[in-house]
């Protein structure tokens, strides 16, 4: 019987579902097509919504190129994440579903950071375990790793412990190359695929004796995007023109200012606040970068790709190319601007009562440092004062309106972390001649208070209109995760209400705040978090205590923001949709995944920082405070720099110590010694190894 155009169903994905849902078996996609009504765009489309539907991890394409519910299955796809142990999780695509634990016997042929799929075997205590079946997608072609010879064969063994796997170098072999030296290899054959992994070596890296020679290591461990082409500089160069009051809101006459690091050179927001009958008037002026980027050209592709700026202590390896990062999208001081404005107006409490979003021309006033807002604002240095005459005022008020903000939103239980950052200062030939604990101003509190009030307010306005956007999503932590932070603060003797609210957290901090514990315990509770993430939907920033919230104010430096933008534009012009929800989904995934991947980088060039500083130290003795317990030993974050190293249960000579995982310690048998999270410990450093980022003390 031929159908009727009433009975063809709709091409949408609850149908696609649906239709995959009531097969007895897998589809192909030659089938999907005939139930949908065939044709050429038809296909086009299909195939883009299958892409959808299985970058969510609802459905799946199996070997024989057919597709199938992932949950009838029995099967999840998503990203394989490895331990040093050999055991690994795989991270589902499917929104709300718990990590898969993956035994070293179940991996098969995958390797840390690929696609997978993966069938539940079993549960165990309540959580899933399974085994590996296919390989979606490698995470990469290219590793990094150290040469060794073994049979008169090269061989590469990867530097990062969480790769098993050892590479046979195939071509032609440098036999006076040694073993040790680190290289950058394309891999040519992955496991499984031959007898033996193969690769070629493609570059031979330096020591790794200075910041500028680590960056570079990390720029090719990490696959991290390094200078831009010819032709996306161009693009960038052919998009500046003048810049003029056209159409847009004239706030030149305002007093804006920016506040920013000693060596900032690309400026997202200028801020300006006034005084009013009832309260405050904020103005948070943010770069109009979509004004230069157009949507689907080859510099926003190359900018999507990047999905954020990269810093390292030296250099930035920045999402848009210098001419627009550091020139005409930077409010640099005394220098006309296009912005797109969030206007909010507060009572005296600090409360918001009213928002509004106009495209803008600004010209900041004066660029400000951290360090001078703090000395004249909080120090009332008279020094610092004279020189900020001529917008001390607006300083005055911003401090004023940045403590009421913070004080409601302290009210309504939002989480204020303390973890300081590490400050690395760098001497003339790029060395490494200082490793602070960044301090955290008041002046730093303004910034993230009106950035905070801005990016709420779009989101609110967003959700208003029941507009899907990019918002950041931040979910409750697990509740086990929850009894594992208890068991610490009863290890610690620290009380506590029932957990669960951001608000009871919230009161843990403050009442450790300035103790012996109170580093250790906000990293711990920072650990217990869920990472925050970018969704398509509105569900709510736990950590902040927010209903809605989204990143609107760095444009310059994240592609979220930029996407933002877009978005806002395009309510307020009446326009269409600028992206569909299923753009969105996908833009989603692929942004929080680039974050991840970013923030493992700086954390790994921060390590390896920190070894490098301590390489000429072996043998030094220095004061700590235990961070952290393993079954393999204890880490130790040192006093006088901002250092972490690991004291191994094999060097502890005095007793066998066993790890007592419940109470946070490890316990020696005969001696009833124990180390536990928070104690204070004395230790030598003995070795400093940046290569194998390997940083290991013995107790003193």
């Amino acid at each position: 019987m031929k159908k009727t155009k009433k009975d063809t169903p709709q091409l949408t994905e609850d149908h696609v579902l649906k239709v995959l849902s009531g097969a007895r078996r897998p589809v192909s996609l030659d089938e999907l097509e005939n139930i949908f009504k065939p044709g050429r765009s038809n296909r086009k489309d299909l195939k883009k919504l299958l892409g959808i539907l299985i970058a969510r991890g609802r459905v799946i394409e199996l070997k024989n190129k057919r597709f199938g519910i992932t949950k009838e299955m029995n099967l999840v796809s998503g990203t394989l994440w490895c331990t040093r142990s050999g055991n690994g999780f795989v991270i589902p695509d499917l929104e709300g579903k718990k990590d898969v634990f993956v035994s070293a016997n179940n991996m098969g042929n995958a390797v840390h950071g690929d696609r997978v799929t993966a069938r539940l075997d079993r549960y165990y205590k309540g959580k899933p375990e399974g085994k590996i079946i296919r390989i979606i997608e490698r995470k990469s072609n290219n590793i990094i790793g150290f040469t060794k010879f073994y049979n008169n064969k090269l061989y590469i063994v990867p530097e990062d412990t969480r790769y098993k796997t050892e590479y046979n170098v195939k071509g032609t072999v440098d036999t006076h190359m040694g073993d040790g030296r680190l290289v950058v290899a394309e891999v040519t054959a992955f496991p499984g695929e031959k007898a033996e992994p193969e690769c070629r070596i493609t570059k031979v890296l330096g020591d790794l004796t200075s910041v500028t020679a680590i960056g570079k290591f990390i720029e090719y461990k990490h696959s991290l995007p390094r200078r831009f082409t010819r032709a996306i500089e161009e693009d960038a160069r052919n998009t500046i023109g003048q810049v003029g009051p056209s159409g847009r809101v004239d706030l030149r006459g305002l007093k804006f200012v920016t506040i920013d690091g000693e060596h900032a050179k690309d400026f997202d927001d200028a801020v300006c606040v006034e005084r009013t009958k009832n309260g405050f008037t904020l103005y948070v002026a943010i770069a109009d970068v979509s004004h230069y980027v157009q949507t689907g050209s080859a510099l926003d592709k190359e900018a999507y790709d990047r999905g954020t700026s990269v810093y390292f202590p030296d250099r930035v390896l920045p999402m848009l190319p210098k001419t627009l990062s550091n020139g005409i999208c930077s409010l640099n001081p005394l220098e006309d601007r296009y912005t797109v404005t969030a206007k909010l107006q507060f009572n005296g409490n600090g409360a918001v009562t009213g928002s509004s979003f106009p495209h803008t021309i600004i010209r900041s006033a004066m660029r400000h440092t951290y360090n001078a807002v703090e000395t004249a604002t909080v120090e009332n240095d008279k020094k610092t004062c004279r020189s900020l005459d001529a917008v001390l005022g607006g300083l005055t008020d911003m401090a004023e309106l940045a403590g009421l903000i913070s004080a409601t939103r302290e009210k309504r239980g939002s989480i204020d972390f303390d973890l300081p950052e590490p400050e690395v200062i760098l001497d003339i030939k790029g060395g490494v001649r200082q490793i602070l604990r960044a301090q955290r101003l008041f002046s730093h509190r303004i910034i993230e208070e009106f950035m905070i009030s801005a990016n709420e307010s779009v989101a609110r306005f967003f959700v208003s209109k029941d507009t899907p956007a990019l918002f950041r999503v931040h979910e409750p932590p697990e509740n086990e995760k929850l009894k594992d932070f208890e068991r610490l603060l009863q290890g610690l003797g620290v009380g506590y209400k029932k957990m669960g609210s951001p608000r009871a957290l919230q009161d843990v901090l403050g009442s450790v705040s300035g103790t012996n514990y109170e580093f250790i315990v906000n990293r711990v509770l920072l650990r217990s978090m869920k990472q925050a993430r970018y969704f398509a939907h509105n569900r709510g920033h736990y950590g902040l205590a927010s209903e809605s919230y989204l990143h609107f104010t760095s444009p310059i430096r994240r592609y979220p923001d930029l996407v933002c933008h877009r978005i806002l534009k395009g309510i307020l012009a009446g326009n269409q949709p600028v992206y569909s929800e299923e753009e969105l989904t996908i833009m989603a995934g692929h942004l929080s995944d680039r974050e991840r991947l970013v923030m493992e980088a700086e954390r790994d060039l921060e390590d390896r920082i920190r070894i490098l500083y301590m390489k000429d130290k072996v043998g030094e003795v220095f004061d700590g405070v235990v961070s952290h317990v393993t079954s393999f030993g204890l880490f130790v974050e040192l006093t006088e720099v901002f250092v972490e190293g690991l004291v191994l249960i094999s060097s502890l000579e005095d007793d066998y110590y066993q790890y007592q995982e419940e109470r946070f310690r490890i316990f020696g048998r005969r001696t009833k010694k124990s180390y536990r999270i928070g104690d204070a410990v004395r230790i030598k450093v003995m070795l400093a190894d940046v290569e194998s980022k390997r940083l290991h003390f013995v107790m003193a």
